[in-house]
């Protein structure tokens, strides 16, 4: 009943049904008493996840509450002793202390999954002929300039930049060096120089689409010199073709130059043959980071290389998604307790104010981990890598932002890989220096060691390790080389503190399978997934083998 109480009482503080308010005169008075509200709402929202955790662990059980005006927690409160069903609740910290000694006892008798020959794929192998489907043709006179903001993180960066390529050239329009928008979340300044080769970019496009580093003054000046009296066409995500040509076109040739803000995701998978083809040569040819982030990212695999002389040479990546940000977005639960509970709720807040607290806004952590939405933990990696097969003599390269409450949650990593390295024990703090604060720039440092790796672990959803799948497609034969392990089936294992080793490491080494057969893919098309996860058949062609 505690629990209830507090959950209400949450729900009539957002609506702001507070008596204080009413006693507050003026703007400021009642901007104050708002403010002072809002953090109570907060602290006490906190509360109701810890008190609703605490009755998960105690009692399990399901339940759902909610107040009108504030979040729904779903799924958090239980009857007592109804259970839970199974991979609802985190206890994969129970399942690694029973199977620690075990996984420590198995790891010198088997064979290294990087030191066993790879189960080659029958027929023809694939292998890249963009050049082969572009249309190379004079450059008419120019429809006008298309300037477009890009948003996101790096490879949100990249589909921009890809699609307005293609829009580019769809337009006969020329192409001004998108500009990158600075966003809340990732808190980047960098330019496109910053993180590309501008110069490079420019060069190999020539012969396809102009490209320019800013407008011109003679086209700038018909505008005031004020970007925003550019009109901004809003187009809907994933346009067609024939939006681009029936409404943007005009107002290009009307006007000399138009404005599309923001433009991630804006243009259709499926376009033109010929205009595909220039999305993956932007893609996988023309963009290559700049200078100094590709010097660095070369040391840096080398240093990997060199420091995986037990396997070889062959080192494993892992895409970790357990940053602070990360974990309150995806309202999930683990073994932090009130801390934990606070720590979210106050993130969600700083990034995304209001958005979790909107009427009839259902927040089920239960439902979230059982449905293989919530970011896996470094232990839950570690234990399925073991159970595949990977053992302490494996070098990992953990690729990651900030790791959230890193003491705790690295520790079981580094207890089960001792070779673990991540880009700040692989480059000097001198070395890093010039890229600290510029997450978009640090990402690219890990996508370069990542992009080298025998075998590419993913985590988590998102566009850093679909663009890295299709760049290692295109790199590797049609082949990602990846492991995208199956959430939904982890959970309910993660979820068994009884289980033995021999199931769960059969039960790992069945996903390791899946996953290796889902390494090759032909994108449909008309399907839903983009030429950046699956070049094959766009970018690449198949050929017979040698």
């Amino acid at each position: 009943m505690p629990v209830v109480v507090v959950v209400v009482v949450v729900g009539a503080v957002m609506r702001g049904d507070g008596g204080g308010l009413k006693g507050a005169r003026g703007r400021q008075g009642r901007a104050a008493v708002a403010g002072r509200w809002r953090r109570v709402a907060v602290m006490l929202l906190a509360l109701a996840y810890a008190a609703s955790m605490l009755v998960v662990f105690l009692g399990g059980g399901r339940a759902g509450m909610g107040g009108a005006g504030g979040v729904a927690v779903a799924g958090a409160l239980r009857l007592r002793g109804a259970p839970a069903p199974a991979g609802s609740v985190y206890r994969s910290h129970l399942v690694f202390d029973r199977l620690l000694p075990e996984m420590r006892a198995s790891s010198a008798s088997r064979p290294h999954p990087l030191m066993t020959p790879q189960n080659k794929k029958s027929g023809k192998r694939w292998a890249p002929c963009i050049t082969k489907k572009l249309r190379r043709s004079e450059l008419p006179p120019s429809n006008g300039f298309l300037i477009i903001e890009a948003n996101g993180g790096l490879n949100q960066q990249r589909i921009s930049i890809c699609d307005a390529v293609a829009v580019a050239s769809l337009l006969n329009a020329t192409l001004v060096t998108p500009a990158f928008h600075l966003n809340s979340v990732w808190r980047d300044s960098s330019k496109f120089g910053d993180i590309f080769d501008e110069d490079h970019f420019i060069g190999l496009l020539r012969k396809y689409i102009r490209v320019v580093k800013e407008l011109p003054e003679d086209a700038f000046v018909n505008f005031d010199h004020n970007i925003s009296m550019i009109p901004n066409m809003r187009t809907k995500a994933f346009s067609s073709v024939s939006y681009y040509l029936q409404k943007v076109l005009p107002k290009l040739l009307e006007l000399g130059a138009v404005r599309i803000a923001p433009f991630s995701n804006r243009l259709a998978h499926s376009v033109p043959p010929n205009i595909q083809a220039l999305r993956c040569f932007a893609n996988y040819e023309a963009l290559r980071f700049s200078e100094p982030i590709r010097m660095l990212g070369t040391n840096m695999v080398d240093r990997m290389i060199k420091r995986s002389s037990l396997t070889g040479g062959k080192y494993v990546s892992v895409h970790l998604r357990f940053e602070e940000d990360m974990l309150a977005f995806s309202c999930c639960i683990y073994d932090g307790g009130w801390r934990e509970s606070i720590e979210m709720e106050n993130a969600r807040e700083r990034s995304w104010r209001g958005k979790f607290h909107r009427p009839g806004r259902v927040i089920n952590p239960e439902a979230n981990r059982r449905n293989g939405k919530c970011p896996l933990t470094p232990l839950e990696v570690g234990m399925m890598l073991q159970g595949m097969g990977f053992d302490n003599t494996t070098s990992l390269f953990v690729a990651s932002g900030k790791i959230y409450n890193a003491e705790k949650y690295m520790s079981p990593l580094r207890q089960l890989f001792p070779l673990l390295q991540t880009k700040d024990s692989l480059a000097s703090p001198e070395e890093l220096a010039q890229f600290k604060g510029h997450s978009s720039r640090l990402a690219a440092l890990d996508y370069t060691v990542c992009l080298q790796s025998e075998k590419f672990v993913t985590t988590q959803g998102s566009n850093f390790p679909h663009f890295l799948m299709g760049h290692r497609r295109y790199l590797y034969g049609g082949n990602a080389k990846t492991i995208k392990p199956d959430k939904r089936k982890l959970v309910a294992l993660f979820d068994s503190p009884n289980i033995r080793w021999g199931r769960f490491k059969r039960q790992m080494q069945d996903i390791h399978r899946h996953s290796e057969s889902k390494g090759f893919g032909v994108r449909k098309p008309n399907g839903s997934i983009s030429i950046y996860t699956l070049p094959m058949p766009d970018c690449m062609c198949q050929q017979a083998e040698p």
